[in-house]
């Protein structure tokens, strides 16, 4: 299934109906009286979220939707019916934002929940309703009030308690791949990942966490280099981020440089991330390559005092050690919250 994080639809709300203009006409009732009955509200248009869907692409090219109109009121005091509602389905995490203004009108985060972004207009009200001891027969009624319509975009952030960083070909596919039933696609090429992955995990007696493995990321990403900002934001609802390191590549200099030029590239794209806790994986210690340069780069990183968990994704060494210690995190960052 193609990954839609991003949707732009109309909604326009039914209108009322139209109030009744109506007498009785009945044999031997002399003095009948108004009796037109008022129009129906108009439908409104919900969303709506839930956990089956996971991607906008069923809204990308089904842009419009609107709610039928109320009826019409009738005659012998009959109501007209109300218009049906219209019901939007979005994956979990959805914000809701107006076209114009770019404002937050929403930000669906909870399974189910519903949000009423257009109301649909009230029925006019019959002439039995303007029945006045002065004004025994009024021959006028309302028209129904308008619906209410809008441009509105959505655009989709995942849920997750971890999200993965680092620059492309770090080995983040692969690691996400090991530890969770997730079935990325991995080869030895930059910019493997084009969409964002999920991924469950669970860890001993620790509750089930889910982990997002981002796109990765270059210099200039947030001005729009590479895949630039396209998937920042997915990380922007995470407890804590993975950071993945790789030491094996030609074009290495050390660690930390990779460390500081992630960071600067997440700092000016939303500073706030910059106070999420990171916890620093060097990965690929199965190449002799890195074994070399390890040593060296742990030390640096302690001098810091930021401790470096080293793995290799593809044997699955020290794996075990930063999931217990990722675990452990979001914990305590559930009980903090608490």
């Amino acid at each position: 299934m193609k990954f839609i994080d991003e949707a732009k639809i109309y909604v326009k709300a039914g209108d009322g109906g139209k109030g009744c203009v109506s007498f009785r006409r009945e044999k031997y009732v002399p003095r009948g009286g108004p009796n037109g009955g008022d129009g129906g509200k108009g439908g409104d248009v919900v969303i709506r979220t839930s956990r089956n869907y996971s991607t906008l692409l069923h809204l990308k090219f089904n842009q419009h939707h609107v709610a039928k109109p109320g009826s019409n009121g009738e005659g012998s005091n009959r109501t007209g019916r109300n218009g049906k509602d219209v019901k939007i389905v979005v994956p979990v995490g959805t914000i809701i934002k107006d076209v114009e203004t770019n404002a937050v009108l929403t930000d669906l985060t909870q399974n189910g929940q519903t949000y009423v972004i257009a109301r649909g207009g009230i029925g006019g009200r019959g002439n039995a309703r303007f029945t006045t001891s002065t004004n025994r027969a009024p021959r006028y009624a309302q028209d129904g009030i308008k619906g209410e319509e809008e441009w509105i975009n959505l655009e989709l952030k995942l849920l997750a308690d971890v999200g993965i960083i680092g620059f492309p070909n770090g080995g983040k596919s692969t690691l996400i791949s090991r530890i969770s039933a997730a079935k990325p696609k991995i080869a030895d090429y930059p910019f493997t990942t084009l969409t964002p992955n999920l991924g469950v995990v669970k860890c001993g007696d620790f509750e089930s966490f889910v982990i997002a493995d981002i796109p990765g990321l270059i210099q200039g990403a947030h001005l729009g280099m590479g895949l630039g900002i396209k998937f920042l934001r997915h990380i922007e609802r995470t407890s804590l981020l993975l950071h993945i390191i790789d030491i094996s590549k030609d074009s290495y200099t050390n660690a930390w440089e990779d460390f500081e030029a992630i960071n600067n590239e997440l700092a000016r794209f939303n500073s706030s991330l910059m106070g999420k806790k990171q916890i620093v994986a060097i990965n690929k210690i199965d190449l002799p390559v890195t074994r070399e340069r390890l040593k060296k780069e742990m030390k640096f990183f302690e001098k810091k005092k930021i401790t470096v968990f080293p793995i290799s994704a593809v044997t699955g060494e020290g794996v075990n050690d930063l999931i217990y210690e990722i675990a452990k995190n979001i914990k305590l960052h559930k009980e903090q919250k608490l």
